[in-house]
């Protein structure tokens, strides 16, 4: 079935559920003699993991330890397909039982079951945001590779509950536990998570995406062109309701003037266009914006339906995050440093160098 795999050149087929026996990936197409090791998928791996979310995470414990199952040998890639396992070790299946025959709002319970006529109920099966650790570990593979090209990819928090960071200092975000760029804003943050979290409520937020060091040339001129990618890649993280690059929707009250990025023997004066012209990289900064949605998962009583169609009520315990943030972010990372890994092979597939 189409659906599970992403990129071209770079093609990865995620797999597993949130409460079956493992989670994973296979990568088609990795680059043969890369020094790989669990150690380099893991420290991402550790960002994105249950537990790790700070005061809004969730009180599901994994180790999501990866294991690396093929295309692997001597400690370097063969060119043949890497498959990525990560067990699962801490479901509760049990906590679900009451939901199976309940469709939960915001959920993709009555759309699975609509597609496919059968739905996992446990933790959301296929839909749970579980299946984004096979995304991490895929993208730290991508990392390692474009990290030796001088590419960096970083994700930081600019707003959670409505509240913005104004200030942009990079070197804060690894000084709390939402990543943001502004540690006064950061404090707030975290008391306004605290305070929902006692109202049995949810919180959505901004990640802001940079990518320092790509080359120009990167994407396609039509249908493909990066902006275009990087927006599709975004959108298919589940939580993610809203994607923007550059300057964004701001444009729209800009005059053409204002907008674009003029150009000097020195280089770009401004970067509205995120890195990306004509859907190809400039060789600038490449930035996007993703819309974050609350988890829809609250303890709050709800209205739904059953399968028959009968009104229910419900409400959804467990253990939940209060917010994707700052979990998502690895994942973010992820599908951009996957994007761009992809073009980059593409790219160098035309036989132009890449600088």
């Amino acid at each position: 079935m189409a659906g599970n795999s992403f990129g071209t050149l770079f093609r990865i087929t995620t797999w597993g559920e949130s409460h079956g026996t493992a989670v994973g990936v296979t990568i088609d197409g990795c680059p043969p003699g890369m020094a790989i090791t669990p150690e380099d998928i893991q420290q991402d791996l550790d960002r994105r993991r249950p537990g790790s979310g700070g005061v809004a995470g969730t009180p599901r414990k994994e180790p999501d330890q990866v294991e690396l199952l093929s295309g692997i040998f001597e400690g370097r890639t063969t060119g043949t397909p890497l498959t990525l396992v990560i067990y699962n070790k801490d479901a509760h299946s049990k906590s679900y039982d009451h939901l199976k025959n309940i469709f939960r709002p915001g959920h993709g319970d009555i759309t699975y079951l609509k597609k496919y006529g059968i739905r996992d109920h446990r933790g959301g099966g296929r839909a749970s945001a579980r299946e984004t650790a096979a995304r991490v570990a895929a993208g730290a593979v991508a990392r390692k590779y474009l990290a030796a090209k001088g590419i960096t990819v970083m994700a930081y928090t600019i707003a959670l509950g409505g509240i913005e960071a104004v200030g942009r200092d990079l070197a804060e975000i690894r000084n709390n536990s939402l990543s943001c760029p502004d540690s006064g804003v950061a404090q707030r943050m975290e008391e306004r998570i605290i305070a929902v979290k006692k109202e049995g409520d949810t919180l959505g937020g901004i990640v802001e995406i940079i990518a320092t060091g790509c080359p120009a040339g990167l994407g396609e001129p039509v249908f493909d062109k990066l902006d275009g990618e990087l927006a599709r890649a975004l959108m298919s993280i589940g939580a993610v309701k809203g994607v923007e690059i550059g300057a964004g929707f701001r444009v729209a009250t800009m005059l053409g003037s204002e907008n674009n990025d003029p150009i000097t023997p020195g280089g770009f004066v401004r970067n509205n266009a995120g890195g990306i012209l004509a859907g190809i990289s400039s060789g600038q900064d490449i930035v996007a914006r993703v819309a974050v949605k609350p988890i829809p998962s609250i303890s709050k009583e709800q209205n739904t339906i059953d399968p028959a169609g009968n009104p229910v009520s419900v409400k959804i315990g467990g253990r939940h995050d209060i917010s994707a943030i700052p979990r998502i972010l690895p994942v973010c990372e992820a599908m951009v440093i996957l994007t761009l890994m992809d073009h980059y092979l593409r790219q160098q597939a035309i036989g132009l160098q890449v600088t």
